[in-house]
């Protein structure tokens, strides 16, 4: 794998039939439609994958169907995390024989540990691992924001980026501007909305949940904050803002946004919008809603007529 890690990696959804069966044909659609808009990476496993709710075996499943359908054509990396030790080594191992280029570290979650208590788990977990990783900060999930400092110990240990999914800007800027003397270590927004800001800042890419609806928009958005082309970056941030607006903001409560995108996947005729427990996908007056969003935003026919 190149380095730096960097452009539009979409964080996939886990596209499923039940809680233990993958929508198999789902996932070949999405992977096939994010190709097509010209995505440079995958995450799989993340947040929006649902990774935690899912079972070993379904995680596994899963790893080794995205990088048959994805071929080799663009990177592929997944998140490792889990509550037990042990667990995050199985799953990292299972992705090396997937075929996945790299890792995603995050904090283990549930109870909150120090900044102290996570450097020392990397210092055991690392010698570990069977391939490259980058780090996640995702504190609203995690309970612990990564330092600046805690990052630099990562990146000692050989860590090759960071996703940075606080949605705190100064922090996000302020790690481009840290790591602006190490090129290869790639600095990825979280927050997809702060694209533009830290590419021109120095930073390299975005992990953009909404790229599974629309890739190409992102792209786009990536391509025009590289060129610095202003007039362009406001105008997709326009369509950003009117993604959030008309599907993110669909449904109450944080797991909205894993049931908004896959509502629209389905909408789109892309996958099933089966949502892993504990959750439940919408019913189906927000599941119309979501529909008539996108013909509303003249997305769904430019999709289907693809």
């Amino acid at each position: 794998m190149e380095l730096p890690l960097k452009g539009i990696i979409p964080p996939i959804v886990t596209p499923l039939i039940s809680n233990t069966e993958l929508d198999s044909a789902g996932l070949k659609n999405l992977i096939n439609h994010i190709l097509n808009g010209g995505v440079h990476g995958i995450f799989a496993l993340g947040t929006t994958g649902e990774a935690t709710n899912l079972s070993y075996k379904l995680r596994k499943e899963f790893l080794n169907r995205v990088c048959d359908y994805t071929k080799g054509k663009v990177p592929v990396v997944a998140g490792i995390t889990d509550t037990c030790f042990e667990g995050s080594l199985e799953i990292a191992d299972a992705a090396k024989n997937a075929g996945v280029d790299a890792l995603v570290i995050s904090t283990p979650y549930y109870l909150p540990i120090s900044q102290s208590e996570f450097v020392i788990y990397l210092e055991e977990l690392v010698p570990q691992l069977p391939l490259p990783f980058m780090m996640y900060n995702m504190p609203s999930c995690t309970k612990m924001h990564m330092s600046i400092n805690t990052v630099k110990k990562a990146k000692e240990l050989g860590a090759i980026g960071i996703k940075d999914s606080s949605g705190n800007l100064p922090y996000l800027l302020a790690l481009a501007e840290e790591f602006k003397s190490s090129p290869e270590f790639a600095v990825i927004a979280g927050s997809e909305i702060f694209l533009p800001e830290t590419i021109i800042a120095g930073g390299h890419g975005a992990v953009a949940g909404g790229a599974n609806l629309f890739p190409s928009v992102f792209v786009e958005l990536y391509e025009a904050s590289l060129e610095k082309d202003f007039e362009k970056i406001d105008l997709l941030k326009n369509k950003l803002l009117l993604i959030e607006g008309k599907i993110y903001n669909v449904g109450a409560y944080s797991s909205k946004y894993i049931k908004t995108i896959k509502s629209a996947l389905a909408a789109m005729g892309i996958c099933n919008d089966y949502v892993a427990y504990p959750f439940r996908k919408f019913h189906d007056a927000k599941r119309q809603q979501i529909q008539l969003n996108l013909k509303e935003m003249d997305i769904l026919e430019a999709v289907q007529s693809r």
